[in-house]
């Protein structure tokens, strides 16, 4: 167990991520996501508290399995429009020290030359504060819109996902030897080619012969984080994530699904402990309880319904304009995300969720839990949650951007410090060093990318 909770802001390069109906409420400020200022200051905000990372969702496709049209999504800027994010680092990095930056890729859409490539660029240009979010991308409007008649099959995007992962692998961590760059102008030599390897790669998915074009950056290979919730992606997130984004609305939820990843991680031949297990959370924080209350009643009564039942369709490929507002939700394993529909059929098997409770919860930051209250009462929520449950830190959400994360550094965090709960200081140059500790940038020995 880690000695202090570790913080990511999960938020998204768009107007609207996962609390539909936000950028409606007072204060909120999403639509400058286009500007570079709006993204220095969170930057800012999120170092001053003590944030490991800013953890950048994103998306390939419109979300038009509602009602069989996109005009809601447009409508109502159900993350669209959006950009990409690989792009706001190098202005974020600028402007801090220490913060370190996540971002989702596809394996599905993306190659991985191209990829590990643009993500050692970055991580050279940050000083090794780059994570890689790993995705297979689950939007069918994504496969047409990218070349592909129709998306591709959950275990075959897995398939590939896995060969994707193993040419990055060979990429970053076996190409170029530590000493490879010599840098001896006299000699006229700026890397010994004896000391650069081709990767020889030849596979169902991809043939890259290599070598990579790149020297090693600080970390190597980026912080690898997943959030397989299917039995497949369960089993990728336990062969290759360093740390996992929970998406459970219960504490047993998430209990039982470390559980589960821990054992998984055991069978894939890794520590039981190789995995950081970091739960989304929605802080509503006031000064008073009546005043987080006003908040939460504020929040509430402003969740666009509508806006989120189109999200929660494209999340699990179910068109839910066809269903009752009262009608149970019923499981079913889905080719989109697994983890939505398990979070509220399974990660509760007492409770039953009508389509109308699951678009009210979920408006206020999708299948996370919300915590209400003074700065005492969610860092003691955040406490118990860190020592009693064993999570390893938080994907922060919000509801106003960026009041919501204002909120949390400026309440929260003091409190949250004056228990010794997180850092006062930044530790380490990487973000995997402060992520596990100084003197470890690299992948660890057991990791499969070392094997």
């Amino acid at each position: 167990m880690h000695d202090h909770i570790r913080l990511n802001l999960f938020t998204m390069n768009a107007v609207e991520h996962v609390s539909i109906g936000s950028w409606r409420r007072d204060g909120a400020q999403s639509h400058h996501y286009r500007d570079r200022s709006y993204w220095t200051e969170v930057a800012r905000l999120a170092e001053r508290g003590g944030f490991d990372a800013v953890f950048f969702a994103d998306v390939r496709g419109i979300y038009d399995v509602y009602g069989g049209s996109r005009d809601i999504a447009i409508e109502k800027a159900i993350q669209t429009p959006s950009n990409d994010p690989a792009y706001l680092v190098p202005a974020m990095a600028e402007v801090t020290d220490h913060l370190g930056f996540a971002i989702t890729k596809s394996t599905t859409y993306t190659h991985p030359y191209q990829l590990a490539r643009e993500l050692t660029t970055l991580d050279h240009l940050t000083d090794g504060r780059i994570a890689l979010n790993i995705v297979t991308s689950y939007l069918e409007s994504a496969a047409e819109n990218l070349g592909l008649d129709e998306r591709m099959e959950k275990q075959e995007r897995y398939d590939r996902a896995a060969e994707f992962m193993a040419v990055c692998y060979a990429l970053w961590e076996d190409s170029w030897a530590d000493d490879a760059v010599v840098n001896d102008p006299e000699g006229g030599v700026f890397a010994d080619p004896a000391l650069v390897e081709a990767i020889d790669h030849r596979g169902t998915y991809f043939e890259v012969p290599g070598p990579h074009g790149c020297e090693p950056s600080p970390q190597r290979t980026p912080v690898l984080y997943q959030a397989g919730s299917s039995d497949r992606g369960r089993d990728f997130a336990a062969s290759n994530a360093e740390a996992v984004f929970v998406s459970q609305p219960t504490e047993r939820g998430v209990s039982d699904y470390m559980s589960d990843l821990r054992d998984r991680a055991v069978e894939a031949g890794r520590p039981r402990d190789a995995i950081n297990f970091f739960p989304g959370i929605v802080p509503i924080v006031g000064e008073t309880e009546a005043a987080a209350q006003s908040k939460y009643e504020y929040f509430r009564d402003t969740v666009d319904v509508e806006g989120t039942l189109a999200l929660l369709s494209g999340f699990l490929d179910m068109d839910l304009s066809t269903l009752d507002l009262d009608q149970p939700i019923e499981h079913i394993e889905t080719d989109a995300i697994q983890g939505t529909m398990n979070a509220f059929t399974t990660s509760d098997p007492d409770r039953e969720w009508t389509v109308r409770e699951v678009a009210t919860f979920s408006g206020l930051g999708s299948t996370s839990p919300i915590i209400v209250g003074t700065p005492e009462q969610v860092a003691d929520e955040l406490e118990h949650w860190f020592i009693d449950i064993g999570v390893d830190g938080f994907n922060v959400k919000e509801l106003v951007r960026p009041g919501s994360l204002r909120d949390f550094v400026e309440l929260v965090v003091p409190e949250l410090r004056r228990r010794g709960l997180i850092r006062t200081q930044y530790e380490g140059a990487t973000l995997r060093e402060r992520l596990y500790g100084p003197g470890q940038p690299h992948l660890p020995d057991h990791h499969p990318a070392k094997r």
